[in-house]
């Protein structure tokens, strides 16, 4: 049993609106980026990763994650 992820709408409240998607075959690595805003708030991340079919590879399945802002390292004024 896959275990479950944050919702959209979980996501969307800590101010991410996008997804990275990996496909779930570790040789292929093909990923993309897209918007997770046409999706309703109570889908689970986890509900959506076997619905993917890669492009590259063909591979159904995939590891999706919230795209979250670049960490901003060091303060300004130092």
């Amino acid at each position: 049993m896959r275990e479950q992820k944050i919702t959209l709408g979980e996501m969307r409240q800590s101010g991410v609106h996008g997804l990275l998607i990996y496909c779930s075959d570790y040789r292929c690595s093909h990923h993309l980026k897209i918007s997770a805003d046409g999706w309703p708030d109570d889908l689970r991340l986890s509900d959506l990763e076997p619905r993917f079919v890669c492009k590259a590879c063909g591979t159904r399945g995939a590891d999706i994650r919230p795209n979250f802002a670049p960490a901003r390292m060091g303060t300004k004024g130092w």
